[in-house]
């Protein structure tokens, strides 16, 4: 049964039905009011209500921020993830409620974004905010439509293919050298990377009682996929590690993701390279081993893919070699 009452000069309505919470929204009129709680009745009736309340109280701000205290945490790129979902925070399809959240604001959104970054970037955002919406309708009773899910995506931008010449890996590591206030643990996070064919995130995460210097070898418990592997250690990653000191914590490479990432994007600047991101260091470790590893299945123990298909992508033989290959 629908009840009214008047309220600094509005009309509210409450709906009140056994098993139901109980549903209560403010209008200009009595007889919009009155519409609202027919609605409402109609829908109970017929067994289709969803009660959007928590929804209407909730904005995507609130979710996203919820999320980093609750999920975030758990994740692997939890370091990456959080300042990217806090500047999405930022933006002004936060204050939107979920309820009013459509697919029209979220195309918005996406068409705004364009015009400042890259489509890869924009993809990721809206994958954010899939994920989170979804998450939020799971377990916290956000009774709405993803509306991620009706926008059209950005066009994924080519696959990078990026290989670093012998002669501007040595550019490189000379604008990493260690003189002055620059970090003398980046450089041999590069050295290591070209070495190892390692993923950022690998390196940053190993640690020396996992590194086995007489067997030439280290263990990496946790990797992008989900799964533990053991890297075989050529002489230059063996020679990198023995010069290294060993740190307090146990850590190999004892500095933080965006540390890393922005002593990187200055040797960029000093040594003139252009178009040169951390994982294309990965790419030119792999392309190299391939010369010494014709094998795709042990080319693809080393590196931790899972997918042939994917390996592929790094594996950029040039085709004048193949040439040379085919006599």
């Amino acid at each position: 049964m629908a009840s009214y009452r008047q309220r600094n000069g509005k009309w509210q309505a409450r709906v009140l039905r056994d098993g139901y919470p109980a549903q209560t929204k403010t209008f200009a009129t009595k007889a919009d009011a009155e519409k609202w709680a027919r609605s409402i009745e109609a829908a109970i009736d017929r067994g289709v209500f969803v009660n959007v309340s928590e929804a209407q109280r909730t904005t995507l701000g609130d979710l996203i921020g919820r999320y980093l205290v609750e999920v975030t945490p758990t994740m692997k790129g939890a370091p990456e993830d959080t300042i990217r979902l806090k500047a999405i925070m930022r933006k002004p399809i936060a204050r939107w409620s979920m309820a009013n959240l459509s697919a029209t604001r979220i195309a918005a959104y996406r068409d705004e974004r364009l015009k400042e970054v890259g489509a890869g970037t924009v993809i990721r955002e809206l994958a954010y905010i899939s994920a989170i919406v979804n998450h939020a309708r799971r377990e916290w009773g956000i009774n709405v439509p993803n509306p991620v899910q009706m926008v059209r995506k950005p066009q994924s931008p080519q696959a990078r293919s990026r290989v670093l010449t012998n002669e501007e890996v040595e550019k490189l590591l000379q604008a990493l050298e260690p003189t002055g206030r620059r970090s003398h643990w980046t450089k041999p996070a590069v050295q290591l990377a070209l070495a190892t064919a390692m993923r950022r995130g690998e390196l940053l995460s190993l640690r020396w009682e996992h590194v086995d210097i007489q067997n030439r070898t280290t263990f990496l418990s946790d990797t992008k996929n989900g799964e533990s592997r053991t890297v075989p250690l050529s002489t230059a990653a063996v020679q990198v590690l023995a010069a290294l000191p060993r740190h307090i914590s146990g850590v190999v490479i004892p500095v933080k993701f965006f540390t890393l990432d922005a002593a990187f994007k200055r040797a960029l600047k000093r040594s003139g390279l252009d178009d040169v991101r951390f994982h294309d260091l990965r790419r030119t470790a792999i392309t190299r081993m391939a010369e010494k590893l014709p094998n795709v299945i042990e080319l693809a123990a080393v590196s931790g893919h899972k997918s042939l298909m994917v390996l592929k992508r790094y594996y950029r033989p040039a085709a004048s070699e193949l040439a040379q290959k085919l006599g």
